[in-house]
C-alpha cells in the first residue's frame, strides 16, 4: 500500500465568487445515501477544519440545514453549487466536493459508502 502524500488544492463553485483551499492527503472518499446527498451525487473527502481556509465568497455563501438542523450545508447564491458542509457527528471537520477542487482526481482514491439515511 503506498503512502499518500499531503497536498494543497484550490477550490471554487462554478461562477468562482465562493474559493477556498484545503489541505488533504484524501486517503478515502465518501458518498453518502441520506436524502440530500443522494441527489446532490457529490463525492466528499472529509477535512478538518484547520486545514481549510476560506478565501473569498463569505458573502456569497448561503446554508440549508434539515433533520436535526446540525449539518450545515453550503451553497453558492450565486451558481447554486454546493461546495462543502459541516459534518454533522463531527462538527469540526469538513465534507468537501471533490468535484470542486482543481487538480485533484478522485481515480485510485478509496471510496466508502456512509449510510446517512439510517441516522435517526
Amino acid at each position: 500500500m503506498s503512502e499518500r502524500t499531503t497536498r494543497k488544492y484550490l477550490g471554487s463553485c462554478h461562477c468562482g465568487a465562493v474559493r477556498f483551499r484545503i489541505e488533504t492527503d484524501a486517503p478515502e472518499l465518501t458518498t453518502c445515501d441520506c436524502s440530500i446527498c443522494r441527489r446532490k451525487n457529490a463525492l466528499m473527502v472529509r477535512v478538518h477544519e484547520s486545514h481549510f481556509e476560506l478565501l473569498a465568497g463569505s458573502d456569497s455563501l448561503t446554508e440549508y440545514r434539515f433533520h436535526t438542523n446540525t449539518a450545515r450545508h453550503y451553497f453558492c447564491k450565486v451558481c447554486g453549487i454546493y461546495p462543502f458542509h459541516r459534518k454533522r457527528v463531527t462538527p469540526d471537520y469538513l465534507g468537501i466536493n471533490v468535484f470542486c477542487l482543481e487538480a485533484f482526481d478522485p481515480r485510485g482514491t478509496p471510496l466508502r459508502q456512509t449510510v446517512g439515511a439510517a441516522m435517526a
